[in-house]
């Protein structure tokens, strides 16, 4: 097998939850498509991931939509369901769903953190759990979950200044756990043929303020913000075989933020 055979993803299927979503998840999901995977993108909204796996398999890509609640138990029981049934076994799972809450540390409040939980800890352990043995069962299994450079470094509060943006303190929470989270799977799971490792993607570029933008870019050593195609290659590799001896890792897509 050549060194390029190791990045293919033909006969594997891959879950990417938020898969159609306007940020990572979509790139997430086409990076794993033109891989070859058998893909499946699953979030609260159906239509939304039915058209967007419809605009793949125009492509020429197999791709398949369905329901995900992640806060819901139920909903992740029966997406579990679903996709054995359906397709036999699930050999990539990307976690890139998350519970939006905004405001600030002045704002939020006991119950914003509360909701956070239920599907940014409760809901990412349970779908990790749902599909984690039939990884056993098959000797292999890679999961990727996504999380942040807030996950490692906290925020620069001058980015923001002169901007109406704010800085929700449980997003840091929220990534810094699931960094650890991952080194736990990854260390229970590794004998048993499953890898699990993290990518922390830096800002994503998404029509911020401009004096955000600006400040971003100046201080982030590569000069820009992070663009569709920036996390694919991540992606693709943390996946395939590329990386079979790679497990429990934090890889920053970050442009050298955290370098700094």
């Amino acid at each position: 097998m050549s060194v390029l055979d190791k990045f293919s993803l033909k006969g594997r299927v891959a879950l990417v939850t938020a898969g159609a979503g306007p940020l990572f998840g979509s790139s997430i999901s086409e990076a794993l498509a033109e891989a070859g995977a058998t893909l499946i993108t699953a979030s609260r909204s159906l239509e939304r991931n039915l058209e967007f796996a419809e605009r793949l398999r125009s492509e020429g890509y197999d791709a398949h939509g369905m329901q995900l609640e992640i806060s819901d138990l139920d909903s992740i029981r029966r997406l579990h369901d679903q996709i054995i049934e359906k397709h036999g076994r699930l050999d990539v799972l990307v976690n890139s769903a998350l519970a939006r809450v905004g405001g600030s540390f002045e704002t939020q409040t006991p119950d914003d953190w509360l909701y956070s939980a239920k599907g940014d800890m409760v809901g990412l352990f349970a779908i990790c759990k749902a599909f984690v043995q039939d990884m056993v069962r098959q000797r292999r299994g890679s999961i990727i979950n996504i999380s942040s450079i807030y996950g490692v470094v906290a925020n620069d509060p001058t980015l923001y200044e002169g901007t109406d943006m704010l800085q929700p303190p449980h997003y840091n929470f929220v990534k810094a756990g699931m960094i650890n989270f991952t080194r736990h799977i990854a260390n229970y799971y590794g004998k048993k043929g499953i890898r699990a490792n993290c990518i922390s993607p830096g800002g994503y570029f998404d029509n911020q303020a401009g004096p955000f933008v600006s400040a971003y870019c100046k201080r982030v050593p590569i000069g820009r913000m992070l663009s569709n195609e920036d996390i694919k290659g991540a992606v693709v590799f943390l996946a395939s075989d590329a990386s079979e001896y790679v497990t429990g890792i934090n890889l920053m897509v970050d442009g050298g933020w955290v370098a700094l």
